[in-house]
């Protein structure tokens, strides 16, 4: 966001960071992933969820990341659990665009993943992509909030530091090992940040600059 002139306003309510009461004065909003699931009884998990009413009711964008795609499909009412045979997806895997994902963009053709839960689809919602684990890997919702499951958002820093603090869950079922991670990385990130970067152009635009 920065590199295409957006300047950032970071909250961060794990840490009792308030969240705006309205989003007048931003471009939209993004939330992002974490180790925690949406399901959590956690204070700032539940206050993140019910604020996604703002966005929402002001029609403004909004993007959310994995666990942040999972609480946007808690407030609409849908569905966040794991998979009925207890598979993940933390790695490298292929992903599939729908016919709709398809008339939007280009997709890539693998996407960086770190996820033991999914999510259904919301009522109303428009699915963009899919994948063989996981069915439901993106979506939109109305005109301006949209979410993903994978991660296209991460630097090399951040894969690293999450492969060495997430190795225990690298014996879980379907998960490929650390090597795995920073070996596709060398193949894919390339096409998955340019995805990223015409994926944030379609939601925000570009800033205006007086």
């Amino acid at each position: 966001m920065l590199e295409s002139g957006f300047d950032l306003d970071i909250r961060r309510p794990p840490l009792g960071d308030p969240l705006p009461d309205t989003l007048d004065g931003h471009a939209g909003a993004v939330v992002f992933g974490g180790p925690m699931s949406a399901n959590d009884e956690d204070e700032f998990v539940r206050r993140e969820t019910d604020w996604l009413q703002v966005p929402l009711r002001e029609d403004r964008p909004f993007l959310g990341i994995c666990l942040g795609a999972q609480m946007l499909v808690n407030h609409l009412g849908g569905k966040v659990e794991g998979h009925d045979k207890g598979l993940v997806e933390i790695g490298w895997y292929p992903l599939e665009p729908t016919e709709d994902g398809k008339a939007l963009m280009q997709w890539p053709e693998m996407v960086y993943q770190f996820h033991r839960e999914g999510f259904s689809l919301p009522s109303g919602a428009t699915l963009l992509a899919t994948a063989e684990t996981y069915k439901n890997q993106a979506f939109r919702y109305g005109n301006n909030a949209w979410g993903i499951q994978f991660h296209a958002e991460l630097t090399q820093m951040m894969m690293q530091r999450w492969v060495v603090h997430g190795a225990h869950r690298f014996e879980l079922p379907g998960a490929q090992p650390g090597r795995d991670h920073l070996g596709g990385r060398l193949i894919w990130d390339i096409h998955l940040k340019r995805w990223l970067h015409e994926f944030l152009e379609t939601i925000f635009g570009t800033p205006a600059r007086g």
